[in-house]
């Protein structure tokens, strides 16, 4: 089975001058200000929480769809195009200041945008089983996270373009900015056809079969989850939803707080991805080598609290904060996930990870619907406090986890010789 990573920032590409133009010269909202599609920030996180609110079911059927309906390389394919469709519409809205049509292409984006990472990993599993598949992961997420970290720092750039272009700002600027963007999108969906057609080529010179998920989703498992499981996915929801929903309002913060230009704002603003990138395959083999998994998650809460902390109430150089921000970011990512197979029967693996993004992705559409609320209404401060709460919840959860994982023998904190050992034993128990 593919190991499951967090998923993406659902980050609508008009994150950017666009967005920061909403800045206004009151400290307390954005609101204020008219935008080029007039909108407040409730309404502009509503986007982010379109794009998840889908994956709140599909997390479940996504790899159902992918072994038993489609087959790999069709599902592929037409997940990349709900992908592109989604985009489209999402830059038609904008084009025709429609502001309820770019809802309705976030939400189709969001269809094909969680089911195609479960695709992805599927072809992984398929071509790298048994050969540096860690390393292949590592390198997927790091591709992932530089395609975050330029759309943060170049759509700003194209739509200062269009802008000299048409000799205007307004809504038919960003609409025409975003399709130039969504020509990413068309390379996606140029990329599965070409990927289906050369594993439809293996499967004939190879006698190579299509992949499977792996993923037997169950359910009536959820009764039997345990109370490890449950706190690991309350640390999951929490610490994520003071990661994403932040960046996607970093860059105004970072302009009204700090008084950051457009272009230093971004640049700040992706620094988390930019550390994420390579910093991630680091984590994935240092947690593999040393074990102690709990302890590393609750290095990486701590220092995203200190980040918080220091974001909100200080006016240290944020250049601190942010990189502090992006590398405990990269070592939950690697130390978090890893754990449900820790505490689940194998049968029970694909019903626990689809529960777990599920949940994730309910979290993130609530609280980006929840912070941007509190921006409109209280400003930045209470917008980190906030933020700052999630994290100590996350941070609560990993002190119950590790005192139940003490109190019942479980072997989420060993180290990594001590399980490679016990593992041994079991093995050659098994053989006798």
């Amino acid at each position: 089975m593919a190991a499951p990573r967090p998923p993406p920032a659902p980050c609508p590409p008009c994150v950017t001058r666009a967005a920061s133009r909403t800045a206004c010269s009151s400290s307390r909202s954005c609101a204020s200000s008219a935008s080029d599609m007039k909108v407040n920030t409730a309404r502009f996180m509503a986007l982010y929480a379109w794009y998840s609110w889908p994956n709140v079911v599909l997390c479940f059927f996504g790899g159902f769809l992918i072994d038993r309906v489609f087959g790999i390389r069709l599902g592929t394919v037409i997940f990349s195009i709900f992908v592109c469709v989604g985009q489209v519409i999402f830059a038609l809205g904008a084009l025709v200041n429609a502001f309820w049509l770019m809802e309705v292409g976030r939400f189709i984006f969001g269809i094909g945008g969680e089911s195609l990472a479960v695709a992805q990993n599927t072809y992984a599993v398929s071509w790298f089983k048994g050969k540096e598949l860690n390393l292949v992961f590592g390198l997927q997420l790091s591709m992932a996270r530089i395609g975050s970290t330029v759309n943060m720092n170049i759509m700003g750039w194209i739509y200062s373009r269009v802008q000299d272009l048409l000799g205007h700002t307004g809504h038919a600027t960003l609409g025409l900015t975003l399709l130039i963007g969504g020509i990413t999108c068309l390379f996606s969906l140029a990329c599965a056809l070409i990927l289906a057609y050369l594993d439809k080529r293996a499967e004939k010179l190879l006698c190579k079969e299509q992949g499977k998920t792996g993923e037997v989703i169950k359910l009536t498992d959820v009764k039997n989850f345990s109370l490890s499981l449950w706190l690991i996915f309350v640390i999951c929801v929490c610490y994520y939803a003071a990661v994403f929903p932040f960046i996607g309002l970093g860059k105004v913060f970072f302009i009204e707080k700090f008084q950051f230009s457009s272009q230093e704002a971004s640049a700040i603003n992706s620094v988390v991805y930019i550390i994420s990138a390579p910093m991630s395959p680091v984590f994935g083999i240092l947690v593999d080598k040393v074990g102690k998994n709990i302890i590393w998650v609750l290095c990486a809460v701590i220092t995203t609290l200190a980040s918080h902390i220091m974001l909100a109430f200080t006016f240290w150089n944020p250049w601190i904060a942010m990189c502090l921000l992006g590398v405990a970011y990269s070592l939950l990512a690697c130390a978090l996930w890893p754990m449900v197979a820790f505490v689940v029967p194998e049968h029970q693996l694909g019903t626990a990870y689809g529960f777990m993004q599920s949940i994730q992705n309910l979290g993130l559409a609530v609280i980006a619907i929840a912070a941007g609320m509190i921006l409109d209404t209280r400003g930045y401060l209470f917008l980190e406090v906030f933020f700052s709460a999630c994290v100590s919840l996350s941070l609560v959860a990993v002190v119950m986890l590790y005192f139940v994982n003490h109190l019942t023998g479980g072997d989420l904190n060993w180290s990594a010789k001590k399980r490679e050992k016990l593992q041994k034993v079991a093995a050659n128990e098994k053989e006798i």
